[in-house]
């Protein structure tokens, strides 16, 4: 039986040529033109002024939290319904995070808990150093009220747009809002370099920091001279290539995505317990993955009864991020709010999205969770 994944790399054919491109340079070590060229179109897709290659999105984050100025003991917001990566950096730093639940619409951060969070800190003169937000699962959170509410307490805004590549937010990129934005190119990823992350921003200064201190932070003379501790973070020239190539089919995979989830929507919409995550009026959601709430009482079997049975059918589905506030690596960490992200974890259920996914294996999928219902 052929095994449907949940979100599979999706080669264009493009990538040969750029690989082979990169190949005939020479340049195979990390660095080079097709970094240099990578950056620079990146840059052009999102509207941001700058950007930097990397070998991860968590590795773009912790560099922002970096020259954000987090240090131990500093404290870090982070969306509390989301990936461990988004927090782990603070951790790295020794920072603690304090995680925010989220809103309904989009699922991500809650404006109204961040500002009521940040109005007690003012009042104890502790305000957090810097809010990491996350835009999950392809669509933007809702981000002029918090990036107002940074800037009036003169914090730095991480956007975490990992998830969000090719999503907008009135009109314009998610990750280009704040003082930062990370974007990541792992396998499963809308675009992939198979492993990889950019950070942008508009702000020269903070790129060629981050530039310096990702590539082991050396200073600008014939010896190796080092003042601030460096990383290993350059993206290699052979995986920018294929960067390149996967940027160019951005819109089709975008395309691919939301058709997929307007045929699950189409097909199991009317199952009893069924819902799917909204699109927020203030832009587009990619529809990265397609993410299914289940009323268990209703459809008569729970999301992880779901997942095992599609599984022994050779069908990858995934639970809903676990909150961070609920994860044991984080045990102690201080939250505001939860019950949404929590009730978000226990009904949902994220469907095989990849964009290669054929209509003959997504009717398979269909059928199968049709069946269970019956059942």
């Amino acid at each position: 039986m052929k095994r449907i994944y949940l979100s599979p790399p999706h080669l264009s054919g493009l990538e040969r040529a750029f690989l082979q491109d990169a190949l005939d340079s020479g340049w195979i070590a990390p660095l080079g033109p097709q970094v240099e060229a990578f950056e620079r179109e990146f840059a052009e897709v999102v509207g941001a002024r700058h950007a930097l290659a990397l070998s991860s999105g968590t590795a773009a984050i912790h560099l922002a939290l970096i020259l954000a100025g987090v240090g131990p003991g500093d404290e870090v917001v982070v969306s509390t319904l989301t990936f461990a990566a988004s927090a782990f950096p603070v951790l790295y730093l020794g920072a603690r995070p304090v995680f925010i639940d989220s809103e309904r619409t989009s699922w991500n951060m809650d404006p109204a808990l961040l500002a009521d969070f940040l109005k007690k800190r003012a009042k104890r003169g502790r305000l957090p150093k810097a809010v990491v937000l996350v835009h999950l699962y392809g669509q933007s959170a809702d981000i002029e009220p918090i990036q107002a509410l940074c800037k009036e307490y003169g914090i730095a805004l991480i956007e975490d747009a990992a998830e969000a590549l090719g999503s907008t937010y009135k009109g314009k990129s998610p990750g280009t809002f704040g003082n930062a934005g990370i974007f990541s190119f792992n396998g499963n990823k809308i675009i992939t370099t198979s492993g990889g992350g950019m950070l942008v921003s508009d702000d020269g200064q903070l790129i060629a920091h981050a530039r310096k201190l990702a590539t082991q932070a050396r200073e600008p003379v014939p010896w190796y001279e080092h003042i601030e501790v460096g990383y290993n973070y350059r993206m290699s020239n052979l995986l920018a290539a294929v960067g390149r190539a996967q940027l160019r089919t951005l819109e089709e995979r975008v395309g691919a995505r939301r058709r997929i989830f307007q045929r699950y929507v189409e097909g199991l919409s009317d199952l009893p317990g069924v819902r799917f995550q909204p699109e927020a009026p203030w832009g587009r959601h990619t529809r990265w993955l397609t993410v299914m709430l289940v009323d268990r009482e209703a459809f008569g079997r729970s999301p992880e009864a779901i997942r095992q049975a599609l599984e022994k059918e050779g069908i990858e589905t995934r639970p809903v991020w676990k909150p961070l506030h609920l994860q044991p690596v984080f045990q102690g960490a201080e939250r505001v709010g939860g019950e949404v992200a929590e009730d978000l974890f226990r009904k949902g259920l994220c469907l095989p999205s990849g964009s290669s996914l054929t209509p003959e294996d997504q009717d398979r999928i269909i059928e199968a969770i049709r069946n269970l219902a019956a059942g």
